[in-house]
Parts: structure tokens; sequence; C-alpha cells
């Protein structure tokens, strides 16, 4: 079904068929006997995973790591401090932190009058391990200068940045708890982590102090110290009293002239809080997730177990937001094992991007990385760049590059390479990332299964595809390199361990045959301390055993598939992340709009696999009739609400209600359905207590929401 349509002449393509068949067999014993595939392959086939005992319910480990969970990369480096220092030692004059500079900026009019900032950069210079080291090791103590205790809050809301890096770094050092902030988030929830945390320092950059924490900075009692990492605004008068802003620069040379005799006290222990990472809750409330040393080691230590061969010939492109935990963990796995990271961003990551300027070089193209974590958002973004590209192709043109895409389908579900078709056919659509991209991270959402084989297939290489949550550190899954099948997440890391819980309501059992199937409780010490100042919620997410080890009760239903790969196959909670990784609460959505005179109840929906919200209304029969009177709409009551008319007209009234209930952009339905039938506890579709029973309406409007994400 993932095969791409072609429109060749039945008798040509039968030849064409002819030839490739020839050519396999011809290539096939050269392959067999040079080729390092014929291991990959066995690999493939061979269990990855392993229940720990034979009861049901029993937690499943990594064949790897059956008989005790690994929990620390190198001897003796406990503790985010000891693993940079390591690393320093090892590493010492090699790259670690590239940024490119900027030659030019440009204002370029649109035809519409909008005018678009354009930049032309130049070559990536670099920060050796030894710079890094002791830049963050003045800034920490920089910041001991300005009155910064060991174990207190330090927040950073900042771009993704080699001083993103250097800050972080600093904070392991001198046991400063880092609280992380999206770049993206909205004013009340910066100000609730903010607050929440009682932060007296803040880190950030020129251009979010000006456009978001400037508004909001008299919301923040607390806040004493402002420390931009890219030098200091042209103004900053409009700053409440008391507030001090400073340039890291300025920071870091007070910290280089500071006293260093009480320093060695201040290192961390394990068990001490490193991060503190700021989620979205259900709620609506942003989340405190508490990570210690220990959690982030033992989880990159998992991490980094499935990247063969990862070290100095590689290099990292780091573009997503380092207060994600996938980010964060991708680049301190590389950092821990010399791998180089250059640094970016989705404005800036393409030739084609937004910011660069037509005619220069995007970041993939000059940096040429090996490593590259995406979102499926940004995957799906370039599935459909490329086959828009290969639909404006010529007749011939397209048709040889579907017949070659279709036959490396093949050849790859088989466990085949293609090496002729790599360098005729998709060395053109391998440049867009580089040209070098051995291995593609992906997490933070499902996956579809055609945007992995299309990755696989025009990339020439594996896709990594993950499943972890911020109150795992990140760890959970990652799928084998040399594993390509579709729509599974792959087998426990070597640091925790996954066991599947009936969850009775759903009707999931890990008693269940062929796959045992349930809740996924992840445990192992990548597990997290909790939530910050929210015991309630700790307690409901997590629990210790009789063991006293530490589990975390995902909410996700997964099923082990034979050889111990995981499979996400449902969700439950209603929470449900989008495309782009936002969090859309669905009865949150649907709470805000139940009240209103045109809506008698309503069922909101989201899929990860699409970016916005759908919903089914069953509509008041009397306001209706009356809207569509006065929209001069005639027809029976079935005909209302099966127009197209009229479902743009009540999504006019929803999204009015939704912004004057303060829900998100995302969180607002894009699209209904009007359903002329009410929902009651006959029709199957509501409980007697009249509760929603989503998945049987799911299943009842299965057309429609093929048709609204169509």
């Amino acid at each position: 079904t993932m095969k791409l349509k072609h429109n060749i002449n039945p008798v040509l393509l039968q030849l064409i068929n002819l030839l490739v068949l020839v050519y396999s067999f011809v290539t096939y014993i050269p392959w067999y006997i040079l080729s390092g595939s014929r291991q990959a392959i066995a690999k493939a086939k061979q269990v990855k995973a392993k229940p720990v005992n034979n009861k049901p319910g029993g937690a499943y480990r990594s064949v790897n790591s059956l008989h005790c969970l690994a929990s620390v990369l190198y001897p003796g480096c406990d503790t985010l401090d000891k693993v940079f220092k390591y690393a320093k030692t090892k590493y010492k004059d090699k790259k670690l932190l590239g940024t490119r500079e900027i030659l030019k900026e440009e204002d370029e009019i649109q035809p519409s009058g909008k005018v678009f900032k354009k930049v032309i950069l130049g070559k990536y210079t670099w920060l050796s391990y030894e710079d890094v080291y002791v830049k963050a090791v003045n800034f920490g103590n920089g910041l001991a200068v300005l009155g910064q205790q060991p174990k207190t809050n330090i927040a950073i809301f900042c771009e993704t940045r080699a001083e993103w890096m250097i800050a972080a770094q600093a904070c392991f050092m001198c046991n400063y708890q880092l609280v992380t902030l999206y770049a993206t988030l909205g004013g009340p929830a910066i100000v609730h982590g903010l607050n929440e945390t009682e932060v007296t320092t803040i880190i950030t950059s020129k251009e979010l102090m000006q456009t978001k924490l400037k508004e909001i900075v008299s919301q923040v009692p607390l806040l004493r110290h402002i420390i931009t990492v890219d030098g200091k605004p042209t103004t900053w008068s409009e700053f409440p009293k008391g507030v001090i802003v400073h340039t890291m620069a300025s920071v870091q040379a007070m910290g280089a002239k500071a006293d260093l005799g009480k320093k060695q006290q201040a290192r961390p222990v394990p068990s001490d809080v490193a991060v503190i990472m700021y989620t979205s809750g259900s709620t609506g409330v942003p989340k405190g997730v508490m990570i210690s040393h220990c959690n982030i080691i033992a989880g990159i230590t998992g991490m980094a177990e499935r990247i063969p061969n990862l070290g100095e010939k590689d290099v990292y492109i780091g573009y997503l937001p380092l207060a994600h935990v996938l980010e964060l963990s991708a680049e301190l796995v590389c950092l821990s094992h010399g791998c180089p990271i250059g640094y970016s961003s989705p404005q800036t990551l393409a030739d084609q991007s937004s910011k660069i300027k037509k005619g220069s070089k995007g970041d993939v193209t000059t940096l040429k990385p090996t490593l590259m974590a995406a979102v499926p958002e940004i995957m799906d973004r370039i599935y459909k760049n490329v086959m828009n590209k290969v639909n404006e192709m010529t007749s011939f043109q397209r048709n040889l590059f579907i017949l070659a895409y279709n036959y490396k389908m093949e050849q790859i579900s088989k466990g085949y390479t293609t090496p002729l078709c790599d360098s005729l056919i998709f060395r053109k659509v391998r440049m867009l990332l580089g040209g070098k991209i051995r291995i593609l991270l992906c997490g933070g959402a499902p996956l579809s299964a055609a945007t992995q084989r299309f990755m696989n297939i025009c990339f020439c290489c594996p896709v990594g595809q993950g499943y972890g949550l911020t109150e795992s550190s990140g760890a959970g899954t990652i799928t084998e390199v040399w594993d390509y099948t579709t729509g599974r997440v792959g087998a426990p890391l070597v640091c925790c361990e996954i066991k599947l819980k009936n969850w009775e309501e759903g009707g999931y059992y890990n008693s269940d045959k062929p796959y045992p199937r349930g809740e996924i409780l992840i445990g192992g010490q990548n597990v997290t301390v909790g939530y910050y100042k929210n015991d309630i919620q700790t307690r409901k997410d997590f629990s210790v055993d009789e063991n006293g080890q530490r589990w975390l009760h995902t909410g996700d239903i997964g099923e082990f598939q034979q050889d111990g790969c995981l499979k996400i196959i449902d969700r439950k909670k209603d929470l449900v992340k989008l495309q782009a990784g936002e969090y859309v609460s669905l009865g949150k959505v649907e709470a805000a709009l139940k009240n209103l005179p045109l809506v008698d109840n309503i069922c909101a929906y989201a899929s990860s696999f699409h970016s916005y919200v759908i919903g089914f209304v069953v509509p008041n029969q009397k306001e209706l009739v009356e809207l569509a009177r006065k929209k001069g709409f005639k027809g029976t009551w079935e005909e209302i609400c099966n127009s197209p008319e009229m479902e743009k007209e009540v999504l006019k009234v929803l999204a009015e209600a939704a912004l004057a209930a303060n829900l998100e952009k995302f969180e607002i339905p894009v699209k209904i359905r009007l359903s002329p039938d009410p929902w009651t506890p006959e029709t199957g579709l509501v409980t007697d207590a009249f509760k929603l029973k989503r998945k049987e309406l799911m299943a009842y409007y299965q057309t429609d929401i093929d048709r609204m994400y169509g």
C-alpha cells in the first residue's frame, strides 16, 4: 500500500521487470560476499527483548541487559559534571560546539508587502572540549558571584545554541538546578514556571528578552538577574527596579577572577536534581519534571547503545528545542562520545528554509551531519516537499523515480541494499540533508509508516524510532538500525525494563494472545524523581515496587511482539500529542464548548499523525435551524447537518467561544461533523452516565475522520 503509482505501458513494464530480475540475479552473489548486510539480516531476525519471568505482566528487558540494567556510561562517572570532565580529558582539543557566523542580514519585501528577514551565513566556527569546559567553569563561578547557591533553581529560556549547552554544563558542575522552559511557551505558562520554581536568575537571549520576557517580568517578583547570552539589547530601561541585566561574557569574566577556594564542596551527588524540565500538562498548566544526574546518565547510556560506532567521525546537527528531553539527551549522548554538535534552527536548516537568502547555503549543506534527530512533523514536511517535486517532473523522470522507489521498497523489506539506485536516483534527495546522514533519530510523536519508508528509501539510512517521556528522561525504547519494520518503537533500552499493566476499561490485558497488551510501565534508573511541588500527580504517575524499583505509569497502551519489540496501539488518557509536539486535552476542549446554546453534545478528536483538532457535534435543533434561517439556508434537518456551509457557520461560533475560553490556537477544532442524531446510551456512543465512549465514537465516525484528515 505504500508503493507509488506509475503510468508505464504494461509491455514496457514487463521488459523493465525482466531487466531488474537479471540485474538482481547477476549482482546477488558479489553483494552477498562483499556486503555486511548478511549480518544485518540475521540481527534483524533475532529476538531483541525477553520477559524476565514467565508470569503475565512480567517485565521485558533487552537481551543485552537481561541480568543487570545499565546505569553508567563510564566507570566512576555517576554525575553529569564527571561525564563532561571525562570527555574533556579524552577529547581535549577536538571540536565540540559549532556555530555559523552571520555574514549579512537583509530585509526582503514580499509581493504581499510583508518583510522577511533573510541571512547569509558563513562557515561553522568551533569551540573545542577544552574551550567549552573553561567557559562553563567561568560561567558557573560567575553565577556564584551573583549569589547563586548550590541546590537552588536557575532558569534558562533560550533558543537552541552553543551558549545553552555551556550554561547547562556550568549548572551541572556547580549543582545548580536548571529550570528549562520552551522558547515557544505562552506568557502565563512562563510566569507559572518561573514563580513555581522561585528563580532569581534567568538566562535568555536578546530577542526573547524583548519579545517575551519584557511583557511578563513584572509578574515575577523574585527575579533579580537576567543574563543575555548574545550581548546586551539596545534598550532595557523598561525593566522594573531591582532587576539587573548582564551579558554571559560579563558573568564569565566575573567567574574568571573569582576566588575558587571553596568550590569543591558544591559538587553534585547522583541523586541531586540536575534539571527541572517543564512539560505540558492535561490541565494546560505545565508540570516541572525533576530529573536527577543519575536519571539523565542512565537514559543517555541506554540511547548511546542503540547508535553503533558513535564517535569522533560523526557530526550531529542540533536544531530542536534543548528544553525538550529528546534534544537534550541526544546532545549529551554526542558530547560524551566525542561527536561534534553543529547548531542550527528550523529557519536556517536547509537551503530552502525561510531565513536563508536564495542562492546561499543552509546549515545541513554546510555542516554535512551524519546524525540528526527529527520530530515526525519535520519528516512529513520533507516527504510532502519531495513528492511535490516528483509530481512536477517530466513523465519519464517521474516514472523512473517511482520504479526505483518501489524497487528499493521491496529490497528493504527483504533486508537488502540498493547501491546503484542510491547513487543514481536518490543522491539528489539525500543532498537535501547534506548527503552524509547515516542515522535519523525520530521521537516526540508517532511516525507514519509511509513517511518512515520514504526516509529509509530517499535518504538511504535507517530511522531509529524511539519512545520515551520527559518523566523517563526521554528513554524507553529505540528501534535498532538493522530493524526496517514500520509502526514499532523497538525493544526496551539497556537502562530500563518495560511491563504491561492490565487496563480493564479499555479491554487490554497482559495475558492477551497472540501478543500481551496493556498500559506501558517503564522501570529503571532513568525514571525521574517526580513533579516539582506536585505530590498528588507524582503519586498518581509513579510507583515503587517491593524491590524498590521505581515505575512510571505512562498512560499509553502497548503490545509486545514476538521479537520483544514494542508497538504503541492506544492512549489511556484523553491527552493527545499533535504532530508538532503540542499536547491537547480533549476533555478541556469539550468543556470549553459544551455549554454553548448551539451545542447539545461534543466530542473532540485529535490524531498524533496530524497537526489539528477535529470535532463531532450534536447541535441543538432549535438553535441550528434558527442559524440556518439567518444565513438563508433551506432544507430538512439532515440536509442542514450535512451541509458544508452550515459546518463552517457552526465552526465560527465554536472558534469565538474557544478564544473567549482562552483555548490555545492549536486546541480549537479546525473541522467538524454535525450529527443529526443524538448520542444516547441506547446508541452505545455514551455510557449510562452520558460520558463519551471515545473508542465507539471513533469507530462510528471513522469515514468522517478520514474525510476531515484527508
